[in-house]
């Protein structure tokens, strides 16, 4: 609630507060008696009645309902805010890689999978008022959640997400294709497409640039984020004995394939050769994807000055009727 006077002016009746005290004040010292008598002698030592006493309580409650009266010249009014809220919200797919090099523990102290979802999480839970689905790829590409603006259920897809769920390989293409299919629909302004991939297409039936050429059709801007380390990376292997052992395997990624798909759709590249390369990456697709939202407030007020009449109003009828009966004075 939001207090709020419409004719404030009016309190500038209360300056006469201090003028009405003083006249008061002097009235009473100097007494308004009009009864003359031969000789007070018959009444000296008798207490004056509390109805003298009194008076200036009279007084008193003529002053408390001379203010009330005042404010509620004032009218005083209660406000209720209300927020109405435009946005043009931004729709986002992640296209996440899951194929077994997003094993390389080159991202400590994870993976590069376990760190991408835990990125991409914190990316989600940034957003307000975008929708954001998921699809993953490896030898081929499965929409894992549609696009929602529930960001609870989308997170805790991301978090059931494993390796080894899908054939491996790296299909970026398909990946690219099924992320274009989730946008095709999308009556959003802003249409964006997230690929995180740690490789090169060696799988799928869509290449990679048609599939950049259809979103360009669409509209979608694509954002491209390569994940690994230059040179080498320590990748998990199992022995002849099943045994887990570590071995240092070169590192992959088609920078050229995935620089010319951001260039075709107006977005750009990222790559990210650790977590906190990672997570600068999403903020700055953030930044650069913020939605825009417009607030209207509106203000309803409900005026309030009965509330303060009601009490000046039977003040004043109180200290007339008192004045006339048992505070009348004998003339």
């Amino acid at each position: 609630m939001i207090p709020h006077l419409a004719s404030p002016r009016f309190l500038l009746l209360l300056a006469l507060v201090p003028i009405l005290v003083w006249l008061h004040v002097r009235r009473a010292r100097r007494g308004d008696a009009s009864l003359r008598m031969a000789s007070t002698g018959p009444f000296e030592g008798v207490r004056p009645g509390w109805t003298v006493r009194m008076r200036h309580v009279l007084f008193a409650l003529e002053l408390v309902a001379f203010l009330l009266v005042v404010l509620a010249l004032a009218r005083p009014q209660r406000g209720t805010e209300e927020e109405e809220i435009l946005t043009e919200g931004v729709d986002i797919v992640v296209a996440l890689d899951v194929s077994g090099s997003m094993a390389a523990e080159d991202f400590v102290p994870n993976n590069r999978l376990a760190v991408a979802k835990r990125v991409i999480g914190d990316f989600v839970q940034g957003l307000r008022h975008d929708r954001v689905g998921l699809v993953v790829f490896a030898g081929r590409s499965l929409t894992r959640c549609p696009l929602t603006l529930d960001y609870g259920v989308l997170l805790q897809v991301l978090e059931r997400i494993e390796l080894g769920t899908l054939d491996d390989g790296t299909a970026i293409g398909n990946g690219l294709a099924t992320s274009v299919s989730r946008l095709r629909a999308s009556a959003a302004k802003s249409k964006v497409l997230v690929l995180v991939t740690d490789g090169v297409n060696n799988r799928g039936e869509v290449q990679p640039l048609d599939a950049a050429k259809i979103a360009r059709a669409l509209g979608i801007k694509v954002y491209t984020v390569g994940v690994g380390t230059r040179g080498t990376a320590r990748f998990p292997v199992k022995d002849n004995f099943g045994q887990t052992v570590y071995m240092n395997l070169p590192v992959e990624i088609d920078e050229e394939t995935l620089s010319r798909i951001a260039e075709m759709t107006g977005g750009l590249y990222f790559r990210s050769t650790d977590r906190a390369s990672l997570e600068k990456t999403f903020q700055e697709i953030g930044r650069l994807e913020k939605t825009r939202i417009e607030v209207k407030s509106y203000t309803h007020y409900s005026e309030r000055f009965p509330v303060l009449l009601g009490p000046a109003l039977i003040l004043v009828v109180a200290t007339t009727l008192a004045g006339h009966t048992r505070f009348r004075k004998i003339p």
